[in-house]
């Protein structure tokens, strides 16, 4: 039974890395290839499967990941991130610098995919955590929490976007829908998660090479102007391509020029020319220091991007070895609520194939036949399909590599943090949409 198989793949890998302590890349790579032989992938053809797999993961990521890293070290080796950081805590003062996570992220994050945003605003949380001494994960987890329900939930992220494609879905209508769901939830969740306590007793340190160690001087940063705008302009470019491709259409130079420079590595390539020069040349610093800076956040990067890479094999394997394919054939029968039927297939797929833009690009082709019979709203469909995708992150989600990584945990704590919330998350979305649907019924 293929689903066995992931249980027992999975189990495999976390004796691996936890009782042996194997690298995480490696354990990864092992388990693919066992899974793929298990599968019946042709034993040819595996090397090919793997390669699919980590090409396609790091070739998503490895642009935005390396750039945003770049540009995060490049400010805080100048000050600009403490700058950032300085003004927030005395913004919203240090009681209330989780709100401030919160609040950033979801600004952030309503238009930028969960990559690019995290990495844009990790290196604050970072810096804030140095200088505070705060736990690593009281500050951080909001953010990633919050990121998370806005990659997850809304249009015009991939998946739920995908989704009300295929659906026939407005997507502004299905934004405004999962706003009175995400933002709530979100919320929620990235308050309530840091201070649990099986939380609480995680005390990770900040992983070398990714945050300068000097606490700058009033005089020594560079001022609030000059730092927020070189931390905003990926947001506005990303966010600028966003709303312009839901509000116009046509073919003109103009929206492919705009749609160019909004994509996420173009966008952060700029910001990083920017950066090199706002935060060197121009405040006395020599361009041969911004480079040290780039170096060490590719050096820091390097072992990342590799686990990144090989949770992309894993996932790939699972795909090629027709796992989606069955959880298809199984769900074809089940009677139940649309709502729930398109949130639960969704969740069954995200934890199979760890993939949330598989997940929910296969869901919808198991429900859509459901939205002919009339009675669901589409946008509804999608936010059903979208919240589901979230559930129970796992050691076969890049994602889950990515957040293990950056806050330097362990794969059990990983798991107790991350697969813990992103669950939640799910459940609270599902009963939103029914929520919604119920107050859209009443009226």
């Amino acid at each position: 039974m293929p689903l066995v198989v992931v249980g027992i793949s999975v189990a495999i890998l976390l004796f691996l890395m936890t009782k042996l302590k194997l690298n995480g890349f490696i354990a990864l790579l092992l388990v693919a290839v066992g899974v793929a032989l298990v599968q019946g992938v042709e034993m040819e053809k595996i090397p090919d499967v793997l390669g699919e797999g980590v090409g396609g993961q790091i070739g998503d990521t490895m642009l935005v990941v390396g750039l945003g890293a770049m540009v995060g070290r490049v400010m805080g080796d100048c000050g600009a991130a403490q700058r950032i950081a300085n003004t927030l805590i005395d913004t919203f003062g240090l009681r209330w610098v989780q709100v401030a996570m919160v609040v950033t992220a979801m600004l952030i994050g309503v238009t930028m995919f969960y990559e690019v945003a995290f990495v844009i605003i990790v290196p604050v949380a970072f810096t804030i955590v140095r200088v505070t001494r705060k736990n690593l994960l009281w500050v951080g987890l909001p953010m990633s929490i919050a990121l998370s329900t806005m990659h997850s939930f809304l249009p015009p992220h991939p998946g739920p976007t995908a989704v009300a494609s295929t659906f026939h879905a407005s997507v502004g209508l299905t934004l405004f829908y999962g706003l009175f769901i995400a933002v709530p939830a979100g919320a929620l969740i990235a308050l309530v998660w840091p201070r649990l306590p099986f939380v609480r007793r995680m005390d990770p340190e900040i992983p070398k090479g990714l945050v300068s160690e000097r606490t700058f001087t009033e005089e020594e940063m560079p001022g609030l102007g000059w730092s927020l705008f070189v931390a905003l302009v990926p947001v506005v470019l990303i966010a600028g391509a966003a709303v312009t491709d839901m509000a116009a259409s046509g073919d003109s130079p103009v929206l492919h020029f705009v749609t160019f420079i909004g994509s996420a590595p173009i966008a952060l390539l700029l910001t990083l020319l920017l950066a090199v020069w706002a935060f060197g040349p121009r405040i006395g610093r020599s361009l041969s220091e911004v480079s040290a800076s780039c170096n060490s956040a590719a050096q820091a990067m390097a072992m990342i991007l590799l686990v990144i890479g090989a949770g992309g094999a894993f996932k790939n394997v699972l795909v090629e070895g027709g796992i989606s394919d069955y959880i298809k054939d199984l769900t074809d029968d089940w009677s139940i609520s649309p709502i729930i039927l398109a949130w639960l297939i969704a969740v069954v797929l995200r934890v199979a194939l760890g993939s949330a833009t598989v997940a929910v690009v296969t869901a919808a082709g198991v429900v859509q036949p459901l939205l002919e019979n009339g009675g669901v709203q589409p946008e509804l469909m999608v936010l059903a399909v979208s919240c589901g995708s979230i559930a129970f992150s796992h050691v076969n989600d890049p994602g889950f590599w990515m957040f293990k990584e950056y806050f330097n945990l362990s794969v059990i704590d990983a798991i107790k943090a991350r697969t813990t919330y992103t669950t939640v998350l799910a459940v609270l979305g599902l009963g939103g949409v029914l929520a919604v649907e119920a107050v859209l019924e009443a009226f």
